[in-house]
């Protein structure tokens, strides 16, 4: 079963992750106190641990989660391509998944090598639009379902 394993935004641009236990996630700021939750389509960032520990094997290095700059850290769900259209369910709270999360010189900076080992097969993550607003905690269940099962 895949669950919610860290939750973190940022309050300026280019700041540091802030990470919490907990949060509110709305349709009209993403994690509630982000600078970029803003209705879009990459309203908020989704990462698989297991994806981001493919990443950091391949450096032969620990790095924290937050360095990715994703929102939310699941455990126990890989993404890739076919969950493009796919609802991602965090306890109550809905999101639409819209895409990859593309790999940035953001991530080369961060550590050498970071930006290459996170293309391969969607493992920089997922971007999403929030379809209901909702409270989200740490261990709250995860999983996918399709728009049409709702």
């Amino acid at each position: 079963m895949a669950s919610l394993q860290g939750i973190s935004y940022k309050v300026v641009k280019n700041g540091p992750m802030l990470e919490t236990t907990s949060a509110l996630v709305t349709t009209n700021t993403g994690v509630a106190q982000d600078i970029y939750g803003k209705s879009s389509k990459r309203q908020v960032t989704v990462l698989s641990s297991e994806q981001w520990q493919l990443a950091c094997d391949q450096l032969d290095a620990t790095l924290p989660w937050t360095v990715r700059r994703a929102n939310l850290l699941i455990e126990g769900m890989q993404f890739d391509a076919s969950h493009k259209g796919k609802i991602l369910k965090i306890g109550e709270l809905e999101l639409l998944i819209t895409g990859e999360t593309d790999p940035c010189h953001k991530m080369e900076a961060a550590h050498a090598g970071l930006e290459a080992a996170l293309k391969p097969d969607w493992r920089g993550g997922v971007t999403c639009r929030v379809l209901t607003d909702a409270h989200i905690n740490i261990s709250d269940r995860v999983y996918l379902t399709d728009p049409q099962e709702l």
